[in-house]
């Protein structure tokens, strides 16, 4: 199922870079997002300015009093890997995003990964989130910082696959319930999240961090 996306994919790359040539910035405007507070942002969530490619990851393993606090929460442990890399072809720097979870009551490790749009920002205490999405309707999360060590995902829906499962057996979504909308994840070591990526280039840029 992951790979019958490949040309909803490729449309959506194409897409991606004709808008880029309008500008990186206009969906910044549309949002109501300053570029000063885009750029604020994005430095507190990746712990500073941008080199050529920067990565920030986050993690959150909840412990048995948290869970028993929440006793709806499918969730027990979550990584979110956000990366950023600049295509100078495009005078823009785009934004993606791994996703790794494992559920409370249920073996195995589960992803999801897709590309980021924009930051809006909410009308409600003016909150800034990047939302980012997962191909062929797949859902998404947003991501907001709590402060320069924590961020917030928030999510309704999202495709996610089991890991090393062949992709029409492993394919399902993770649904939001009354405990499973908000996940605070605690900045953590780049090391923590290599196991979200599977191409060997980038995980050797990534363990060089």
């Amino acid at each position: 199922m992951k790979y019958a996306c490949i040309v909803a994919a490729v449309a959506s790359v194409i897409v991606a870079a004709v808008a880029s040539v309008i500008g990186a910035h206009a969906c910044h405007a549309q949002e109501g997002v300053d570029k000063a507070k885009a750029t604020a942002f994005y430095t507190q969530m990746f712990g500073g300015p941008l080199s050529h490619k920067t990565y920030a990851c986050f993690v959150r393993r909840y412990d048995a009093s948290h869970l028993a606090q929440h006793p709806k929460q499918k969730v027990s442990a979550m990584k979110l890997l956000v990366t950023a890399e600049h295509a100078p072809e495009d005078k823009t720097v785009n934004y993606s995003f791994r996703l790794g979870f494992k559920y409370r009551h249920r073996a195995g490790n589960f992803d999801s990964s897709g590309y980021c749009n924009h930051i809006v920002a909410e009308n409600s205490g003016g909150e800034i989130r990047l939302g980012c999405g997962v191909d062929c309707e797949g859902g998404g999360i947003d991501v907001a910082m709590k402060d320069d060590k924590s961020a917030l995902i928030r999510l309704e829906r999202i495709r996610i696959w089991e890991r090393n499962k062949a992709d029409d057996d492993a394919s399902n979504d993770l649904v939001a319930g009354t405990d499973d909308k908000i996940f605070r994840v605690d900045r953590a070591d780049l090391h923590e999240c290599a196991e979200l990526v599977t191409d060997r280039k980038e995980l050797a840029a990534l363990r060089r961090k």
